[in-house]
């Protein structure tokens, strides 16, 4: 390895160093128990080394909520490289994002409950980013839905943001209500799903497989 890809190596695992350490006190102590000075102590850095890195605390808040967009951005094209169904793949979608905050409450609760990094609607679609990115797929997904017949033609954009905030309902519970149990929450998530997509979906798609009435 060469003297510039050993420097270039050596300042990514450093970057690396920074965000981890910034998530965890941004988890632990909120968005205005943080500083840059709190973060330098917890590295052992100056704060000065850090804003060669970072500009402030929203630039590292915009880098930790990017990294995470950036890994739902490549799940969601997974997700729809494997089913060729719109609904299951809106279902797997939806599911992702609620399992990761049952999973990482706290890091959820700081990308979605948090100082918002990106702005409004308007400006979060006008400037380029992950969160845009994958804000543009999930909804690309709900409009196939729209499409195909499968979902009641409603805006998509209500649509995403129905669904939205149910996960967050179920995240926000997670976070507050200490006898939210493991099994219990994954059991509600999944019904909670079930349930809106099917009161979203067309009378006939939703009716399909019903028994008729004698």
């Amino acid at each position: 390895m060469g003297v510039i890809e050993k420097r270039a190596k050596q300042k990514e695992a450093f970057r690396r160093e920074i965000l981890d350490s910034a998530r965890e006190i941004f988890i632990s102590d909120g968005y205005d128990g943080f500083s840059m000075r709190k973060l330098a102590g917890k590295i052992d850095y100056s704060p000065t080394t850090i804003y060669l890195y970072f500009k402030n605390k929203d630039d590292l808040l915009f880098a930790i909520c990017e990294e995470f967009f950036a890994t739902f951005f490549a799940e969601l094209n997974h997700i729809r490289s494997v089913s060729q169904d719109p609904i299951e793949i809106l279902r797997q979608a939806f599911l992702y994002l609620m399992n990761f905050g049952l999973k990482n409450p706290n890091q959820y609760k700081l990308i979605f409950f948090t100082k918002s990094v990106y702005g409004t609607r308007e400006e979060l679609v006008e400037k380029e980013s992950m969160a845009r990115n994958t804000y543009f797929v999930f909804r690309e997904i709900v409009g196939d839905c729209i499409k195909t017949g499968k979902l009641r033609e409603i805006k998509p954009d209500v649509i995403v943001d129905t669904l939205a905030v149910a996960s967050h309902g179920v995240i926000a519970k997670k976070i507050y209500c200490a006898d939210f149990l493991k099994e219990r929450s994954d059991t509600v998530a999944n019904t909670l799903v079930d349930l809106l997509l099917r009161g979203l979906q067309k009378h006939n798609c939703a009716s399909a497989g019903k028994p008729k009435a004698n």
